[in-house]
């Protein structure tokens, strides 16, 4: 039986890649629909870029929700720098044809939650929070209903790229992101410590273009756009690719490293605002509420990227 996941989002491009990944997947992954939050670029594009990643991939079936348009307490902070103007800049993709769905996403997400069986339903952050968040604080049952949330976020051995002490997705919406940490869900979290590791250097995402197909074109497209920024920032062979991250550990948890420890969030201080306090060393007695992956075997990874990114039209 596939795993049934949700995918939340806020699509630039390692979004996109992420969503692909899971598409190309179905015999292990069963996408019931994918939620847009405000992060990368304001929701409108964000919405708008899901559905251009659904119709690439051919699964047109997949419905696609407009979840919370800003964080909870605080105002947008989106990354154009990065993404470009529409989040997803690089590939010439089509304006999509399938319509958003009227539902809100938060309460799509709650409302499939509590309709289905206790554990059997995956969700998958690739953006910002709030819309789990949200749904936890308009429904606090829907947190003993979660198999698993696993969060692309979030950092502590290589601290922060917003800010020198946070991650990008929870500096957005660190009142989210610490309501969902508290939430006694189970939690597994990949933060840069690990995408750091899966740099897309030019030998990956040549094997991306040689594909031949459409996706792989795309993809390739997608991610020479935005490595730009993290090029120069970092001096890496290769930009790191964060959120396909949170996918390849559903399809293949063996790829990843880490261990269960106490995850908190700065939701006050000016200096750390958003910084992801992983007590990985245990020197605290508090507790164990997330897994904390630390490593990832690139290789493997980027394997399983191109092998599962063939299957597309």
């Amino acid at each position: 039986m596939p795993r049934k996941i949700i995918i939340d989002t806020d699509p630039g491009q390692d979004d996109a890649v992420a969503i692909l990944l899971a598409l190309a997947s179905p015999e292990e992954l069963d996408v019931l629909g994918i939620v847009a939050v405000a992060g990368n670029v304001g929701l409108h594009h964000n919405a708008n870029n899901a559905r251009k990643v659904v119709e690439l991939s051919g699964r047109l079936e997949i419905p696609v929700y407009a979840g919370c348009s800003r964080p909870m307490r605080r105002q947008l902070v989106t990354a154009e720098h990065v993404h470009g103007d529409t989040g997803l800049n690089g590939p010439d993709l089509p304006d999509p044809t399938i319509a958003l769905q009227a539902q809100h996403g938060v309460d799509y997400l709650v409302e499939t939650l509590m309709a289905a069986e206790p554990g059997t339903i995956t969700l998958c952050t690739l953006g910002p929070l709030t819309n789990i968040a949200m749904a936890l604080v308009k429904e606090p049952r829907i947190a003993e209903r979660v198999k698993e949330l696993v969060i692309m976020g979030g950092a502590y051995f290589e601290v922060g790229n917003i800010t020198p002490a946070a991650e990008f997705n929870i500096y957005v919406d660190p009142e989210a992101a610490d309501i969902v940490l508290r939430s006694g869900m189970p939690i597994t979290i990949l933060p840069l410590d690990v995408t750091h590791m899966m740099q897309s250097t030019p030998e990956r995402l040549a094997a991306f273009q040689a594909l031949g197909n459409r996706t792989g074109q795309a993809v390739y497209d997608m991610l020479s756009f935005s490595e730009g920024f993290d090029l120069q920032k970092y001096g890496w062979a290769g930009a790191p690719l964060h959120d396909p991250t949170v996918i390849a550990y559903l399809l293949q948890p063996e790829l990843f490293e880490g261990r269960r420890c106490n995850v908190t969030i700065e939701t006050a201080s000016e200096l750390t605002l958003g910084m992801t306090v992983a007590d990985y060393w245990h020197v605290t007695d508090k507790p164990h509420n997330a897994t904390f992956l630390r490593s990832g075997n690139a290789e493997g990874f980027y394997a399983l990227l191109t092998e599962r990114l063939a299957r597309l039209p």
